[in-house]
């Protein structure tokens, strides 16, 4: 198994060629069907009645969060609202300024664009978006050298929809130009509940109340893998049962992919499980935690710390990485009666713990 590409796993929060043709069926079409993100959802609900009022485009809107939460649905929904056409594109995907003068010069007037990982942009690219935002108009740059013109090319009005996972990196200036910023949260049990038995209706799954809370409690606060989770079950009652998604069921299907209770899956309890059993519960660097599981720096610390930390079970210090009790407990170990820091098991290691 490759856990340095994350979609191999089933708790993955990033999205696969599966994920995105059954995302396509299961999306809200609208706000009344978007489940959760109240606060978010209710505020963009006025900016986006105020403009169908007023006649006008919808202002430019930056919706940051975790993947798999619901940023590029809630931009379809908004093309819907304001009923008009959506372009996805990415900010991987702009790499020159030339590269986005192309799909702003083709947008219609209201059209809705929706730039996902705007964060990732190239910066020349960035700098014209400026301008595009705010004055509905860029600078197309003909020649080369002393010889070069700055030709204006004005825009029809458009509404962009950014959405990032670092919102710490858009620089102020585009930060700046957004109308309206949502941040979207984690998922409580109870919201996740409600988006399995939608999702259940609509893939005609048979499935109890207590089998959608069990699937709840191992999605990470996260609809997208709350929805992998649920096809996944569906596939082991249809095949291990009689088709109906019972808790016995679901804890059973769980369990045959690896994710136990809360969440975690093997390269979750494989980090733990090194934390505790090889270096008594920490301080341990980054790089020799990820030695020990047989693993990048890289993978550790993107893919599996994220979820362990907002757990409760692994806190990152100015000496390294140590293990909650959360985490003793979780695994069913007993953590040692005396820690002592800088001694036993971190003893002259302190070229270990400095990162």
């Amino acid at each position: 198994m490759n856990w340095n590409d994350e979609s191999d796993r089933v708790v993955a929060a990033t999205a696969d060629g599966d994920d995105h043709a059954v995302e396509a069926a299961l999306r809200p079409k609208d706000l009344g069907e978007f489940v959760g993100q109240e606060r978010v959802r209710e505020q963009l609900d006025l900016v986006l009645r105020a403009a169908r009022a007023r006649g006008a485009t919808a202002d430019h809107v930056l919706l940051s969060g975790a993947p798999g939460l619901g940023k590029t649905t809630l931009s379809m929904i908004i093309a819907t609202e304001m009923g008009a056409p959506i372009r996805i594109t990415s900010g991987p995907a702009i790499q020159h300024a030339g590269d986005l003068a192309a799909i702003l010069s083709s947008l219609t007037e209201g059209e809705v664009l929706f730039l996902d990982e705007i964060h990732r942009m190239s910066r020349p690219a960035e700098e014209m978006l400026y301008m595009a935002m705010e004055d509905f108009r860029v600078d197309v740059v003909v020649g080369k050298g002393p010889g070069a013109t700055a030709i204006p090319l004005e825009l029809p009005p458009f509404t962009l929809v950014g959405a990032t996972t670092r919102a710490g990196l858009l620089p102020p200036p585009l930060r700046d130009r957004f109308g309206f910023t949502g941040h979207m949260e984690f998922y409580a049990p109870a919201e996740l509940q409600r988006v399995i038995h939608r999702s259940a209706g609509l893939l005609d799954v048979v499935i109890e109340e207590e089998g959608a809370a069990e699937i709840a409690g191992r999605s990470r606060g996260t609809p997208r893998i709350a929805n992998r989770l649920l096809r996944r079950v569906r596939d082991y009652a249809q095949v291990k049962a009689d088709g109906v998604i019972t808790r016995e069921i679901a804890a059973h299907a769980l369990q045959v992919y690896e994710v136990d209770g809360r969440g975690l899956d093997r390269l979750d309890r494989a980090v733990l499980t090194a934390l505790l059993k090889l270096f008594g519960g920490g301080p341990v660097g980054l790089s020799t935690l990820a030695v020990a599981v047989g693993e990048e720096r890289e993978t550790v610390e993107e893919v599996a710390e994220p979820f362990l930390v907002r757990e409760g079970l692994l806190a990152r210090t100015p000496r390294g990485r140590i293990a909650t009790p959360a985490a003793w407990e979780h695994l069913g170990m007993q953590p040692p009666q005396q820690v002592t820091r800088g001694a036993g098991t971190g003893a002259g290691q302190g070229d270990l713990f400095g990162e």
